[in-house]
Protein backbone atom coordinates (compact mmCIF):
# COMPACT_ATOMS: atom_id res chain seq x y z
CA UNK A 1 0.00 0.00 0.00
CA UNK A 2 1.46 3.38 -0.88
CA UNK A 3 2.18 6.30 1.85
CA UNK A 4 -0.58 8.72 0.36
CA UNK A 5 -3.15 5.71 0.28
CA UNK A 6 -2.09 4.84 4.30
CA UNK A 7 -2.52 8.85 4.78
CA UNK A 8 -6.08 8.92 3.50
CA UNK A 9 -7.22 5.64 5.08
CA UNK A 10 -6.07 7.34 8.45
CA UNK A 11 -7.45 10.81 7.71
CA UNK A 12 -10.57 8.57 6.78
CA UNK A 13 -13.19 8.77 3.83
CA UNK A 14 -12.82 11.60 1.68
CA UNK A 15 -15.94 14.35 2.02
CA UNK A 16 -16.60 17.40 -0.27
CA UNK A 17 -19.13 20.16 -0.19
CA UNK A 18 -22.46 20.03 -1.12
CA UNK A 19 -23.08 21.73 -4.28
CA UNK A 20 -24.48 25.39 -4.73
CA UNK A 21 -27.37 24.24 -5.65
CA UNK A 22 -28.10 21.89 -2.91
CA UNK A 23 -26.99 24.59 -0.30
CA UNK A 24 -29.47 27.39 -2.55
CA UNK A 25 -32.67 25.47 -2.27
CA UNK A 26 -31.48 23.86 1.58
CA UNK A 27 -31.63 27.93 2.28
CA UNK A 28 -34.99 28.93 0.57
CA UNK A 29 -36.35 25.54 2.15
CA UNK A 30 -35.14 27.12 5.77
CA UNK A 31 -36.18 30.68 5.28
CA UNK A 32 -39.76 29.14 3.94
CA UNK A 33 -40.41 27.14 6.86
CA UNK A 34 -39.90 29.65 9.22
CA UNK A 35 -43.20 31.22 7.28
CA UNK A 36 -44.91 28.77 7.17
CA UNK A 37 -44.74 28.31 10.82
CA UNK A 38 -45.25 31.55 11.41
CA UNK A 39 -48.53 31.46 9.38
CA UNK A 40 -49.54 27.68 11.03
CA UNK A 41 -49.30 29.44 14.40
CA UNK A 42 -51.45 32.01 13.63
CA UNK A 43 -53.64 29.88 12.46
CA UNK A 44 -53.86 27.44 15.39
CA UNK A 45 -53.91 30.67 18.22
CA UNK A 46 -56.82 32.23 16.40
CA UNK A 47 -59.24 29.29 14.97
CA UNK A 48 -62.42 28.92 17.63
CA UNK A 49 -62.01 32.77 18.58
CA UNK A 50 -64.39 34.44 16.46
CA UNK A 51 -67.83 35.60 17.86
CA UNK A 52 -69.61 35.55 14.58
CA UNK A 53 -69.32 34.19 11.06
CA UNK A 54 -68.67 30.52 10.21
CA UNK A 55 -66.50 28.56 11.77
CA UNK A 56 -64.58 25.29 10.29
CA UNK A 57 -66.17 22.62 11.20
CA UNK A 58 -69.52 24.47 9.39
CA UNK A 59 -67.63 25.32 6.07
CA UNK A 60 -64.74 23.27 5.40
CA UNK A 61 -64.89 19.92 3.60
CA UNK A 62 -61.38 17.48 3.65
CA UNK A 63 -59.96 17.22 0.65
CA UNK A 64 -59.09 13.62 0.31
CA UNK A 65 -59.01 13.71 -3.14
CA UNK A 66 -56.54 16.92 -3.68
CA UNK A 67 -54.16 15.96 -0.96
CA UNK A 68 -53.64 12.26 -2.45
CA UNK A 69 -52.65 13.79 -5.64
CA UNK A 70 -50.42 15.76 -4.63
CA UNK A 71 -49.05 13.59 -2.15
CA UNK A 72 -48.88 11.34 -4.90
CA UNK A 73 -46.67 13.93 -7.02
CA UNK A 74 -43.53 13.09 -4.19
CA UNK A 75 -43.58 9.72 -6.05
CA UNK A 76 -43.65 10.50 -9.53
CA UNK A 77 -41.07 12.94 -9.44
CA UNK A 78 -38.84 11.15 -7.82
CA UNK A 79 -39.04 8.24 -10.12
CA UNK A 80 -38.95 11.14 -12.66
CA UNK A 81 -35.34 11.99 -11.59
CA UNK A 82 -34.63 8.67 -11.16
CA UNK A 83 -35.37 7.90 -14.90
CA UNK A 84 -33.43 11.04 -16.03
CA UNK A 85 -29.82 9.71 -14.08
CA UNK A 86 -30.53 6.59 -15.95
CA UNK A 87 -30.43 8.53 -19.03
CA UNK A 88 -34.52 7.18 -20.19
CA UNK A 89 -35.25 10.96 -21.43
CA UNK A 90 -38.77 9.79 -22.28
CA UNK A 91 -39.25 8.06 -18.73
CA UNK A 92 -38.82 11.07 -17.14
CA UNK A 93 -40.79 13.03 -19.38
CA UNK A 94 -43.55 10.63 -18.59
CA UNK A 95 -43.13 11.02 -14.85
CA UNK A 96 -42.66 14.72 -15.06
CA UNK A 97 -45.80 15.11 -17.15
CA UNK A 98 -47.65 13.40 -14.81
CA UNK A 99 -46.20 15.21 -11.32
CA UNK A 100 -47.02 18.43 -13.53
CA UNK A 101 -51.46 17.37 -13.65
CA UNK A 102 -51.44 15.81 -9.90
CA UNK A 103 -50.27 19.47 -8.87
CA UNK A 104 -52.63 21.02 -11.17
CA UNK A 105 -55.40 18.65 -10.12
CA UNK A 106 -54.68 19.84 -6.35
CA UNK A 107 -54.56 23.48 -7.68
CA UNK A 108 -57.79 23.20 -9.38
CA UNK A 109 -59.57 21.26 -6.41
CA UNK A 110 -58.36 24.44 -4.10
CA UNK A 111 -59.80 27.03 -6.28
CA UNK A 112 -62.84 24.87 -6.40
CA UNK A 113 -62.81 24.83 -2.49
CA UNK A 114 -62.35 28.67 -2.61
CA UNK A 115 -65.14 29.18 -5.03
CA UNK A 116 -67.58 27.06 -2.90
CA UNK A 117 -66.89 29.17 0.81
CA UNK A 118 -66.82 32.32 -1.08
CA UNK A 119 -69.98 31.78 -3.12
CA UNK A 120 -72.06 29.29 -1.27
CA UNK A 121 -70.93 29.71 1.72
CA UNK A 122 -69.88 33.22 2.29
CA UNK A 123 -66.07 32.91 3.90
CA UNK A 124 -64.11 35.56 2.72
CA UNK A 125 -60.81 36.77 3.84
CA UNK A 126 -62.54 39.53 6.17
CA UNK A 127 -65.70 37.27 6.87
CA UNK A 128 -63.70 36.77 10.85
CA UNK A 129 -60.19 35.36 12.43
CA UNK A 130 -61.06 32.22 10.68
CA UNK A 131 -61.56 33.40 7.27
CA UNK A 132 -58.32 35.55 7.33
CA UNK A 133 -56.31 32.82 8.98
CA UNK A 134 -57.75 30.49 6.37
CA UNK A 135 -57.16 32.22 2.87
CA UNK A 136 -53.91 33.42 4.25
CA UNK A 137 -52.42 29.87 4.85
CA UNK A 138 -53.85 27.55 2.63
CA UNK A 139 -53.31 30.74 -0.21
CA UNK A 140 -49.91 31.00 1.32
CA UNK A 141 -49.14 26.98 0.02
CA UNK A 142 -50.88 27.01 -2.98
CA UNK A 143 -48.69 30.02 -4.03
CA UNK A 144 -45.83 27.46 -3.54
CA UNK A 145 -47.86 25.05 -5.60
CA UNK A 146 -48.10 27.38 -8.28
CA UNK A 147 -44.61 28.68 -8.47
CA UNK A 148 -43.79 24.56 -8.09
CA UNK A 149 -45.49 24.13 -11.13
CA UNK A 150 -44.58 26.97 -13.50
CA UNK A 151 -41.14 26.08 -12.68
CA UNK A 152 -42.22 22.14 -13.94
CA UNK A 153 -44.03 23.25 -17.06
CA UNK A 154 -40.66 25.57 -17.52
CA UNK A 155 -38.43 21.43 -17.27
CA UNK A 156 -41.53 19.65 -19.51
CA UNK A 157 -41.32 22.62 -22.59
CA UNK A 158 -36.99 22.23 -22.24
CA UNK A 159 -37.91 18.39 -22.46
CA UNK A 160 -39.79 18.50 -25.03
CA UNK A 161 -37.69 20.49 -26.96
CA UNK A 162 -34.64 17.96 -26.46
CA UNK A 163 -33.13 20.55 -24.04
CA UNK A 164 -32.70 18.43 -20.45
CA UNK A 165 -30.23 15.39 -20.56
CA UNK A 166 -28.56 13.19 -18.19
CA UNK A 167 -26.09 15.77 -17.35
CA UNK A 168 -28.71 18.04 -16.40
CA UNK A 169 -30.32 15.37 -13.37
CA UNK A 170 -28.35 17.33 -10.70
CA UNK A 171 -29.99 20.27 -11.45
CA UNK A 172 -33.33 18.55 -11.63
CA UNK A 173 -33.06 16.52 -8.29
CA UNK A 174 -31.97 19.91 -6.50
CA UNK A 175 -35.74 21.41 -8.06
CA UNK A 176 -37.52 18.28 -6.91
CA UNK A 177 -36.88 19.50 -2.98
CA UNK A 178 -38.09 22.34 -3.40
CA UNK A 179 -41.44 20.19 -4.76
CA UNK A 180 -41.19 17.14 -1.71
CA UNK A 181 -40.96 20.54 0.36
CA UNK A 182 -44.12 21.98 -1.04
CA UNK A 183 -45.74 18.70 -0.30
CA UNK A 184 -44.67 17.89 3.74
CA UNK A 185 -46.04 21.44 4.16
CA UNK A 186 -49.41 20.10 2.57
CA UNK A 187 -48.80 17.17 5.19
CA UNK A 188 -48.62 19.77 7.84
CA UNK A 189 -51.57 22.19 6.56
CA UNK A 190 -53.97 19.76 6.24
CA UNK A 191 -53.58 18.47 9.70
CA UNK A 192 -53.79 22.23 11.25
CA UNK A 193 -56.72 22.74 9.22
CA UNK A 194 -58.68 19.95 8.50
CA UNK A 195 -58.07 17.67 11.45
CA UNK A 196 -56.78 19.62 14.31
CA UNK A 197 -58.47 22.60 13.42
CA UNK A 198 -62.23 21.43 13.28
Amino acid sequence: MSSAAITQSAAGPEWSLPSRGRVGMGSLIAAESAIFTIFVVAYLFYVGKDVSGPSPKDVLEVPVFGTICLLSSSLTIHLAVRALRAAKIGAFGLWWFVTMALGAIFLIGTGREWHRLIYERGLTIDSNLFGTTYYSLVGLHAFHVTAGLAGILLVMVLTLVGKVQVEHSERVEVFSLYWHFVDVVWVIVFTVVYVIGR
